[in-house]
């Protein structure tokens, strides 16, 4: 058994979650909106995290270091395709389970930005890595960020739009899987993309 939580942590995280839901589904946070929510005072909310930006920034961190150990939990194959795919599918995954964390993660709280450094335990590594090797392979022609943002922005706008309700079961899964294979193919190799062609018209 873990030791007891003490009644900073306890608020602490109460604070965490009521942040997480209002940044989620509001425009505007006030310390005394976040304080009410999660029955506290408004001093705790700064001698906890030193204000509301202390508190955002928690709760930002939190978004990233899921999303990191979701998609960094995918195992690496011999095929960089493959596993583009299943990174793919961590980041739906995550942003299914977590619609709120991913909401304040990418909805205006935290830029993504795959030209700048990229830290340890920044999401966009795996995603990074699994592009470097297609390139080395032979099996993606391209700049590495250039692929990294077209990957991205095209998860994006698919799991937004699912979060969103905009797609019945059934045709979120087709949607994804479809426009997902398109968009890689479009980075392939001349020969790659051929042999994928010959492989979708056979079945």
């Amino acid at each position: 058994m873990g030791r007891p939580r003490t009644n900073d942590e306890t608020v602490k995280e109460r604070l965490v979650a009521c942040a997480i839901e209002m940044l989620a589904t509001r425009e505007s946070v006030t310390v005394r909106a976040l304080a009410t929510a999660a029955g506290t005072s408004t001093t705790a909310v700064y001698s906890l995290f030193g204000g509301k930006d202390g508190l955002i920034g928690e709760v930002r961190n939190r978004a990233v270091a899921g999303l990191f150990q979701e998609v960094a939990a995918v195992p690496t194959s011999g095929d960089p395709l493959a596993d583009l795919c299943a990174l793919a599918a961590a980041y739906r995954r995550w942003g299914r389970e977590h619609s709120h964390l991913y909401t304040v993660l990418f909805g205006g709280v935290q830029s993504f930005d795959p030209s700048g450094a990229v830290g340890a335990s920044d999401p966009v590594r795996p995603l990074l890595a699994a592009i470097d090797r297609g390139l080395t392979e032979s099996v993606l022609a391209g700049e590495a960020t250039s692929i990294a943002l077209s990957i991205w922005v095209t998860l994006h706008g698919l799991v937004t739009l699912e979060l969103a309700g905009a797609f019945d079961a059934a045709t979120a899964e087709a949607t994804f899987g479809s426009t997902l294979h398109a968009a890689l193919r479009g980075w392939t190799t001349p020969a790659v993309f051929s042999e994928l062609r010959r492989t979708e018209s056979a079945q």
